[in-house]
């Protein structure tokens, strides 16, 4: 693995933000209304029935919003990082280069983790100054929450870049798409236990729901079961082997049927 390619990558990723400031605009509109929605809702819900201090679930929404995003941005740095090879059509001029897939991949986890770095700290500002939250009330666990998230969601960007792969252009959709497909058992916003038994079972098979439940009950007592942590990581490494395999697998089958060039041509 070479240090200089994937310098080289994340440059030229950067220079599509360097060069059109409105990308910053899609990096950053998206999570603020998310926020200002879940954040308004819960602030109102507490005032119907009379209350007058700041909701207890409030803490629970907004912290699920930034983690949420730490996720959703780090599957679309490797989602859209493809999605824009595809676009215009560099694809097969980046794979017939000497440049290595975990080389490739890499530069697009590195861009996914300067974008969270971005979106999040935006969040952190504005949920502090607007609902009185403080992220980093959560203290030390911040770094293996956030880094538990970006394993997972550049799992998810790996599964929807073989997926765009394998179907071709048709499939685009699958970049926004598979974070969302999980989201309603992954407990982002309420507790797992408030699910069904079946999306119980589910919600425990993903990295990000221990997160997420860890992240409640740090805000509840300040602490939580090391337990949680040690499930989301033995997950993660299950879940990223398999994406990894499954990503070379269709690379190297679109290298051998020209499935490839179909994607970049269609």
């Amino acid at each position: 693995m070479s240090l200089a390619v994937i310098h080289a990558l994340v440059r030229r990723y950067l220079y599509l933000y360097s060069r059109n400031p409105v990308r910053l605009v899609e990096l950053l509109f998206w999570p603020i209304m998310e926020l200002m929605v879940w954040g308004n809702l819960s602030v109102w819900l507490e005032n119907a029935k009379g209350g007058t201090s700041v909701p207890t679930f409030l803490p629970w929404l907004i912290g699920g919003v930034i983690l949420w995003d730490v996720l959703f941005r780090a599957q679309q740095a490797v989602a859209i990082s493809f999605l824009e090879d595809v676009w215009t059509k560099n694809l097969i001029n980046l794979f017939v280069a000497p440049i290595r897939p975990i080389e490739y991949v890499a530069a697009a986890f590195i861009v996914g983790i300067l974008r969270i770095f971005v979106t999040v700290g935006v969040l952190a500002l504005l949920a502090a100054t607007a609902f009185h939250f403080n992220v980093l009330q959560l203290h030390w666990h911040l770094v293996p929450f956030f880094g538990l998230l970006m394993l997972f969601g550049w799992t998810l960007g790996l599964l929807s870049s073989a997926l765009i792969m394998r179907w071709g252009q048709a499939a685009e959709s699958l970049a926004w798409a598979v974070p969302f497909f999980i989201q309603p058992v992954a407990a982002v916003y309420y507790p797992v236990g408030g699910l069904p038994g079946w999306a119980q079972a589910l919600g425990w098979l993903l990295p990000c729901t221990p997160v997420f439940e860890g992240m409640r009950a740090v805000l509840r007592h300040g602490s939580l079961d090391p337990r949680l942590l040690a499930l989301s990581l033995g997950s993660n490494l299950i879940w990223m082997a398999l994406a990894a395999t499954i990503y070379l697998w269709v690379l190297r089958r679109g290298r051998e049927t020209g499935t490839l060039t179909r994607v970049t041509s269609n």
